[in-house]
């Protein structure tokens, strides 16, 4: 998971490398079964004066068929859609976005999970993966052999004064990465 608090200055003296350099990044790597979240948000509060802005988030999906890892050796334990859903992100966040991955059979999961939560659904960011080469990278799948991957976008709560609208791609070709691993360019938008 990934939680991040933007602070910015006003908008007439913002530029795009300032507000670049004025985002502080969390990241935490943890069992969300055993995760105390209340401890986080609190934490937050006490530090950043409010919740997070980002969430940002790679549910560790697990698949119904008969080898849900079609051959990958997974580092990490999978776990069922319930599971992920009783993740408390209310706790961290009542304005801003949440920024999920989904794999293809998850996609429809991720989209109902963004309004379980009270997000609305507002875009997709598609990560086309390259090989060292600069080729598409083709990878698993159930039907078709997988070169991207969709990051669904979700906001709830006031954002405006937040952000500046319109100023990144929804497309990253970038080089595939160690397994599980996003491509840097996410954390720039």
């Amino acid at each position: 998971f990934f939680f991040q608090r933007i602070r910015r200055p006003p908008r007439s003296t913002q530029s795009r490398s300032s507000a670049a350099s004025d985002v502080y990044k969390r990241q935490i790597f943890a069992d969300i079964q055993s995760f105390d979240f209340k401890k986080l948000a609190l934490e937050q509060q006490k530090v950043g004066g409010r919740l997070f802005d980002v969430i940002m988030m790679d549910p560790p999906w697990q698949l119904s068929s008969s080898q849900p890892s079609r051959g990958v050796a997974i580092a990490y334990d999978s776990l069922a859609d319930d599971l992920i859903s009783k993740m408390p992100i209310n706790l961290l966040q009542t304005d801003g976005f949440i920024f999920i991955w989904a794999i293809n059979a998850k996609y429809a999961i991720a989209c109902k999970l963004i309004e379980y939560w009270g997000y609305t659904l507002v875009d997709e960011i598609t990560w086309v993966k390259k090989t060292v080469n600069g080729k598409i990278a083709k990878g698993h799948g159930f039907y078709l052999q997988h070169a991207k991957e969709s990051c669904l976008v979700g906001v709830k709560g006031k954002i405006d004064h937040k952000f500046n609208k319109n100023i990144a791609c929804d497309v990253i070709f970038s080089e595939r990465r160690g397994q599980s691993q996003k491509p840097e360019e996410i954390y720039e938008l």
